[in-house]
Protein backbone atom coordinates (compact mmCIF):
# COMPACT_ATOMS: atom_id res chain seq x y z
CA UNK A 1 0.00 0.00 0.00
CA UNK A 2 1.33 3.44 -0.91
CA UNK A 3 1.68 6.07 1.78
CA UNK A 4 0.63 9.58 0.81
CA UNK A 5 1.90 12.93 1.96
CA UNK A 6 -0.54 15.77 1.19
CA UNK A 7 2.24 18.34 1.72
CA UNK A 8 4.63 16.79 -0.77
CA UNK A 9 3.79 19.27 -3.56
CA UNK A 10 4.85 22.12 -1.27
CA UNK A 11 8.02 20.23 -0.32
CA UNK A 12 8.88 20.02 -4.02
CA UNK A 13 9.42 23.78 -4.09
CA UNK A 14 12.81 23.02 -2.57
CA UNK A 15 13.65 21.22 -5.83
CA UNK A 16 12.50 24.05 -8.06
CA UNK A 17 8.99 22.75 -8.67
CA UNK A 18 5.88 24.77 -7.86
CA UNK A 19 3.39 24.11 -10.68
CA UNK A 20 2.34 20.48 -10.17
CA UNK A 21 -0.89 21.40 -8.37
CA UNK A 22 -1.96 23.45 -11.39
CA UNK A 23 -2.20 20.23 -13.41
CA UNK A 24 -5.70 18.75 -13.58
CA UNK A 25 -4.45 15.52 -15.16
CA UNK A 26 -6.12 16.02 -18.53
CA UNK A 27 -3.59 13.78 -20.29
CA UNK A 28 -2.48 16.27 -22.95
CA UNK A 29 1.15 15.82 -21.89
CA UNK A 30 0.88 12.04 -22.15
CA UNK A 31 -0.76 12.31 -25.57
CA UNK A 32 2.00 14.51 -27.01
CA UNK A 33 4.97 12.84 -25.29
CA UNK A 34 7.20 11.04 -27.81
CA UNK A 35 7.90 8.37 -25.19
CA UNK A 36 4.35 7.01 -25.28
CA UNK A 37 5.14 5.00 -22.16
CA UNK A 38 2.37 4.17 -19.70
CA UNK A 39 0.94 7.70 -19.47
CA UNK A 40 4.28 9.39 -18.87
CA UNK A 41 4.56 12.19 -17.60
CA UNK A 42 0.96 12.27 -16.41
CA UNK A 43 1.45 9.34 -14.04
CA UNK A 44 4.49 10.86 -12.32
CA UNK A 45 2.75 14.23 -11.92
CA UNK A 46 -0.22 12.46 -10.32
CA UNK A 47 2.10 10.65 -7.90
CA UNK A 48 3.55 14.03 -6.93
CA UNK A 49 0.09 15.53 -6.44
CA UNK A 50 -0.95 12.64 -4.21
CA UNK A 51 2.31 12.72 -2.29
CA UNK A 52 3.11 9.12 -3.22
CA UNK A 53 6.84 9.46 -2.67
CA UNK A 54 7.39 5.71 -2.62
CA UNK A 55 5.76 5.36 -6.06
CA UNK A 56 8.02 8.06 -7.43
CA UNK A 57 11.09 6.31 -6.06
CA UNK A 58 9.89 2.90 -7.32
CA UNK A 59 9.47 4.34 -10.82
CA UNK A 60 12.42 6.74 -10.72
CA UNK A 61 14.07 5.21 -13.79
CA UNK A 62 11.12 6.45 -15.88
CA UNK A 63 12.07 10.05 -15.13
CA UNK A 64 15.34 9.69 -17.03
CA UNK A 65 13.48 8.68 -20.18
CA UNK A 66 12.30 12.27 -20.49
CA UNK A 67 14.07 14.02 -23.36
CA UNK A 68 13.04 17.42 -21.99
CA UNK A 69 11.88 18.29 -25.50
CA UNK A 70 9.26 20.74 -24.24
CA UNK A 71 6.28 19.38 -26.17
CA UNK A 72 4.32 18.69 -22.97
CA UNK A 73 4.98 22.19 -21.68
CA UNK A 74 4.01 23.81 -24.98
CA UNK A 75 0.67 21.98 -25.12
CA UNK A 76 -0.36 22.08 -21.44
CA UNK A 77 -3.70 23.94 -21.27
CA UNK A 78 -3.10 24.91 -17.62
CA UNK A 79 0.51 26.01 -18.12
CA UNK A 80 1.54 23.55 -15.40
CA UNK A 81 4.91 23.09 -17.11
CA UNK A 82 5.10 19.26 -17.02
CA UNK A 83 8.70 19.24 -18.25
CA UNK A 84 9.80 21.29 -15.27
CA UNK A 85 7.79 19.03 -12.96
CA UNK A 86 9.75 16.05 -14.29
CA UNK A 87 13.01 17.97 -13.85
CA UNK A 88 12.06 18.76 -10.24
CA UNK A 89 11.25 15.09 -9.64
CA UNK A 90 14.67 14.14 -11.00
CA UNK A 91 16.25 16.51 -8.49
CA UNK A 92 14.13 14.99 -5.72
CA UNK A 93 15.17 11.44 -6.64
CA UNK A 94 18.87 12.33 -6.78
CA UNK A 95 18.66 14.04 -3.38
CA UNK A 96 16.77 11.14 -1.79
CA UNK A 97 18.35 8.10 -3.42
CA UNK A 98 19.39 5.57 -0.81
CA UNK A 99 22.09 3.19 -1.86
CA UNK A 100 21.77 -0.37 -0.71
Amino acid sequence: MALVNPNFAEEMERFGEDTALECFNCGTCAAICPLIYEHFPRKMIRYLQLGAKDRIMENANELWRCLHCGLCTQTCPREADPGEVILGLKRYVVANWRRS
